[in-house]
């Protein structure tokens, strides 16, 4: 943002919304589409969104207060972050142990597929294992859970993410069903 004699114009601020708002489209509607794809392929958790979406807002338009209930939803959303990742990887630039200025790529998909963190189940969709918590369900390693990253550089847009999925999938289950084909392969 150029900020001319020390002064933000509103031009300025619109700018950086609109940035804001189309960088995260995509791994939103990534997010969205793995997730959708999961519920198709496990219909008890779709039916078990779809019964509490109902219970918070009926054939209502999700409001603040409705999508701070959705427990289930949170878990399926997690579990969907985990198995599919929106982001291949994280570029860091490493100053201290290693050659000052080298790039390190952190892979979220290879720490979120490690057996040893997750179990012996980390290739199946269990949303229920993060019906504690992201520090339970990675056995008090929070770091292994990564899809918006960690730390200081925690994505910005995390929590809009979050709330953009919530309310599309929310209206998604108020009016449909889905399945996969049956000639799907994955």
């Amino acid at each position: 943002m150029l900020i001319k004699n020390n002064r933000i114009s509103i031009d300025d601020i619109i700018d950086e919304c609109k940035n804001f708002y189309f960088a995260g489209q995509e791994t939103t509607s990534s997010l969205l589409g793995w997730t959708i794809f999961l519920l198709a392929t496990n219909k008890e958790w779709q039916e078990k969104a779809r019964k509490e979406v109902a219970e918070s807002f009926g054939q209502k338009v999700p409001n603040a207060d409705g999508l701070s209930s959705l427990k289930i939803m949170n878990m399926i959303l997690d579990e969907s972050l985990r198995l599919y990742p929106p982001v291949p990887f994280i570029k860091r630039k490493v100053e201290l142990t290693l050659p000052p200025k080298m790039l390190i790529y952190i892979s979220p998909l290879a720490v979120q597929h490690d057996h040893k963190i997750w179990g012996e189940h980390v290739h199946v969709f269990k949303p229920d294992r993060f019906a504690e918590g992201v520090v339970k369900a990675t056995n008090n390693n929070p770091v292994a859970f990564l899809p918006f990253g960690y730390g200081p550089q925690t994505c910005l847009g995390l929590n809009f993410a979050m709330i953009e999925a919530k309310i599309s999938l929310s209206m998604i289950l108020q009016r449909y069903m889905f399945t996969t084909s049956p000639t799907y392969v994955h």
